[in-house]
């Protein structure tokens, strides 16, 4: 298909048009911005990379993240941060791919500009003498017509001079008539001679056109080829990028099946332990007299109040004798 639909279809009845090829020259550059415009989404796209993975190399090895625990779950906290900080490694990795690939874009954008301009200086000499050439023939042909009109006028001027009796008025008349006729012959010779030059100009112009339409539309046919390739390679490293990402999980995820519980509780235990034995019970003590093995909480004597016990009452006289108490 390269090089057979450009040509045939981008022609215009009038000679001096450009209007077919200049449609081509835009289409191109047209695809050259696109292919400015995909390499600038490269390299953005490379800056939020590189900016995502930097912060999150800051975040995997500066922010503590349960850096107290211990045994298996401490384990898999390591294997967590360690795999973040790979994930992150992993991402300024993809902004340097990105990078590149938009470095290579632009070497085929400007590899393309330069191709295109070569002939683009081919044709642009093409219509320049082609337009010269055209406005010769122009030229030589309004001058081959007057020359036929003055012709015309110096025979009618014969003819009406024909009953004239001043001889030398006559003369004049054929003498111009000659000239004119002369001129005729000289100017149509020139025209003619444009003619075939502009007929050659135009054919080699139309040749030239022809291979431009070749060279622009395999050119077209690359940049399209190379730009849906870039495209899908993006695409590709992008879901590199995710499958990276969840192998590195899948190692966090793994630690994490190897964390047990008991395992973690049991290790505390031993390593923070501090024995196995509660405190003994606090026993009653009395003040005056201490038993050792009294119960917890129970009175040692049959009186819990500090003084010691009553002395016996003495006994006491009748009723009479509480009339002789004062208080």
């Amino acid at each position: 298909m390269t090089g057979s639909l450009f040509k045939g279809n981008f022609w215009t009845s009038d000679i001096l048009s450009t209007i077919g090829y200049d449609s081509i020259v835009q289409h191109l550059n047209n695809g050259r911005k696109n292919c400015k415009e995909f390499e600038d989404f490269l390299k953005e796209r490379a800056s939020i990379e590189e900016k995502y993975g930097k912060d999150l190399l800051s975040l995997a090895r500066k922010k503590p993240c349960g850096q107290s625990e211990t045994n298996t779950l401490k384990r898999a906290l390591e294997v967590f941060k360690q795999q973040v900080d790979n994930v992150a490694q992993s991402h300024i990795y993809l902004a340097q791919t990105l990078r590149e690939e938009a470095r290579k874009m632009e070497e085929f954008r400007e590899k393309q500009k330069s191709q295109q301009k070569k002939t683009e200086l081919i044709m642009d000499a093409a219509h320049k003498q082609k337009s010269l050439q055209f406005k010769k023939t122009m030229d030589a042909k309004k001058n081959y017509e007057q020359k036929c009109r003055d012709k015309d006028e110096a025979e009618q001027a014969v003819h009406r001079s024909a009953n004239m009796a001043n001889p030398k008025q006559q003369e004049k008349l054929f003498v111009k008539l000659a000239t004119s006729k002369t001129a005729v012959e000289d100017s149509d010779k020139l025209y003619m001679l444009q003619i075939n030059t502009l007929d050659r100009v135009r054919n080699e112009w139309q040749s030239e056109h022809i291979k431009a339409c070749e060279v622009f539309e395999a050119q077209e046919c690359e940049r399209i080829n190379f730009f849906r390739n870039a495209l899908w390679l993006h695409m590709n490293q992008l879901s590199q990028q995710c499958v990276t990402s969840d192998e590195m999980y899948e190692k966090v995820r793994k630690s994490l099946e190897m964390c047990s519980i008991e395992k973690d509780i049991e290790y505390f235990v031993n390593q923070r332990g501090t024995g196995q034995t509660p405190p003994a019970p606090i026993m009653y003590e009395n003040f005056y007299c201490p038993q050792k093995n009294a119960a917890p909480g129970k009175a040692t004597g049959p009186n819990s109040a500090r003084r010691g016990p009553l002395p016996n009452p003495k006994s006491l006289p009748e009723n009479k004798a509480f009339s002789g108490w004062h208080f």
